[in-house]
């Protein structure tokens, strides 16, 4: 038996993913990663993992996505790269 999990995209997800894109965090192409963004911050996800470099896993824009997130009064998203994560609990 498979478990999947999904989250429904809401009208509240899509107003923080919007002002990403009117504080030009990223280009309005960017519309379905920063609805990810938006998803992962509003369900508080403990980290949201991406390979996607160019919009997501980027320093600047992490600050950006966090600058507006702590302004809509949402906590800080750890967004990091699979690489980051390979490791972790590990103990050497």
């Amino acid at each position: 038996m498979r478990i999947r999990n999904y989250i429904e995209e809401t009208d509240e997800a899509v107003d923080l993913a919007s002002e990403y894109l009117s504080e030009k965090i990223v280009g309005k192409t960017s519309f379905a990663d920063c609805l990810h963004i938006a998803l992962a911050t509003i369900n508080r996800a403990d980290v949201l993992i991406s390979w996607n470099f160019k919009h997501i896993v980027n320093i600047e824009l992490i600050r950006g996505y966090n600058a507006v997130n702590i302004k809509n009064g949402y906590g800080q998203l750890e967004i990091r790269s699979p690489r980051e994560i390979m490791n972790y609990g590990d103990t050497y």
